[in-house]
């Protein structure tokens, strides 16, 4: 997928645990273990919100364009 969640990197950033960031979004652990890892294949902008309200940041410090075609030559 051409975007990619930074979501750990801000956590960090923020040090902040994952599990207080679900308690002060509203959304379960689970679900934004999935979005940490990456493997998410939406966002609602409520959550994408939420998560931006509690980690004081914009949705593009969370949310990165990568170019698909620039990732593959670079493995070749």
């Amino acid at each position: 997928m051409a975007i990619n969640i930074n979501l750990d990197l801000m956590l960090v950033k923020k040090n902040m645990s994952l599990t207080e960031l679900s308690e002060k979004v509203g959304v379960t652990l689970a679900n934004l273990s999935v979005l940490k890892k990456n493997h998410a294949k939406a966002i609602r902008f409520s959550t994408l919100n939420g998560i931006c309200k509690a980690l004081n940041c914009q949705p593009g410090d969370i949310l990165e364009y990568v170019d698909e075609t620039q990732i593959t030559k670079q493995e070749n």
